[in-house]
This record gives structure tokens, C-alpha cells and sequence, in this order.
């Protein structure tokens, strides 16, 4: 893999890699393995991160990000970084505070694609885009009749770029991809070689 990787357009005008680095961990791995495995993945040539505030890691995952800066590797428009709004955020005066104690923990100005799980902090979604906090927002784990409420809300300002789904061949979820397409709306894929699911999720 190299930094000219392959991109996928988003329907905001934003690129998003096509392959990406997650950083979720089992609580028993030391959280200094996300900013040593940040680091070697992003020396190999990865330039989309995906973490989340649940992770507890993005204090390291953006020391990473900004080492590898500083070393010269990268410029911050190299990296398209995402995050997530966790549960306990979703109340629609909650959703920003959470953005803003990630970019405190990653110590960057901006995540380039911020996700949500429900639908009712939509506006606030909007807003952290509007403030120029999250350059791109999108969901996670919305099926298709999810997804329709949103396309059909009335004053709806930015619509969701991606849907950040578990995808892969024992699950491939081809409905939902051709719906997503026919709505300019990017499938992006979690757990793309299986996955093996905690009991606490």
C-alpha cells in the first residue's frame, strides 16, 4: 500500500480511502498498543484511522497521528480520520461535547468523518459539520428503513455520506449496498474478514 491509495468520492465532495485502520481493542490490551500499531499502520501506508470515544484510545491514536506529522510522513490532509458519537452523547446538546472531548483527546482540530448510531441527534450532526468540527457525517448500523426516515426528513441540510456497517462474505449485505448506491450513500465496511462479537456489545 502506498499514500496514493485508492479513494471512493463522497456525495459532499470529500474522498475517503478505501482501505481503513480500525483501533478498536478488547479492554485488556494496553492502550499504548493503538498509538504503537497507529504508528506502524500508518507507516505502511494507511491514511483512513477509525476509532471512536468508546475506544478509550484516542488520546494515542492522535498521538500517532501527530507524530507521524511531525516526522514528516504525513501532512494532516493525508490522514481522513473518523470518530463516533457514543450512546450516552445522543441527546442533541450532547452530541458536540462529545466531538470536542475527541478532538481534545487527538489533539486535532477537525475529524474528517463523524458518525452516528440513531437518528434523533441528526441536527446536531449538522451542526458540528456547519462549524467546520467534522468535515463529513454519516451513520452507523441503520438499515434501509432507517436510512428513508432521514433521506425524507423535512429540512434535512446535509445528508448522511456513509452507512458504517459489518460487512463481509458471511454477511454481505447486498440489499442494503444497491440501496446505498442508488442514494449516492457509501457502504463502509467493519469486521470485513468476520467477525468474532463480545458478549458486552
Amino acid at each position: 500500500m502506498n499514500s496514493k491509495q485508492q479513494t471512493v468520492r463522497l456525495s459532499d465532495g470529500h474522498f475517503i480511502p478505501v482501505l481503513g485502520f480500525g483501533t478498536y481493542a478488547p479492554r485488556e490490551v494496553p492502550k499504548s498498543k493503538a498509538l504503537e500499531a497507529t504508528k506502524i499502520a500508518i507507516d505502511a501506508g494507511f491514511r483512513h484511522i477509525d476509532s471512536a470515544a468508546v475506544y478509550q484510545n484516542e488520546k494515542e491514536v492522535g498521538l500517532a497521528i501527530r507524530s507521524k506529522i511531525a516526522d514528516g510522513t504525513v501532512k494532516r490532509e493525508d490522514i481522513f480520520y473518523t470518530s463516533k458519537v457514543w450512546c450516552t452523547f445522543n441527546h442533541p446538546e450532547r452530541v458536540q461535547v462529545c466531538l470536542e472531548q475527541s478532538l481534545k483527546q487527538l489533539q486535532l482540530e477537525y475529524v474528517d468523518l463523524y458518525l452516528i448510531h440513531f437518528p434523533m441527534a441528526l441536527k446536531a450532526m449538522e451542526k458540528c459539520k456547519d462549524a467546520g468540527l467534522a468535515k463529513s457525517i454519516g451513520v452507523s448500523n441503520f438499515n434501509r428503513r432507517q436510512l428513508e426516515k432521514i433521506l425524507n426528513k423535512p429540512g434535512l441540510k446535509h445528508r448522511p455520506v456513509c452507512n458504517q456497517v459489518e460487512c463481509h462474505p458471511y454477511l454481505n449485505q447486498r440489499k442494503l449496498l444497491d440501496f446505498c448506491k442508488s442514494k449516492d450513500i457509501v457502504l463502509v465496511a467493519y469486521s470485513a474478514l468476520g467477525s468474532h462479537r463480545e458478549t458486552r456489545w
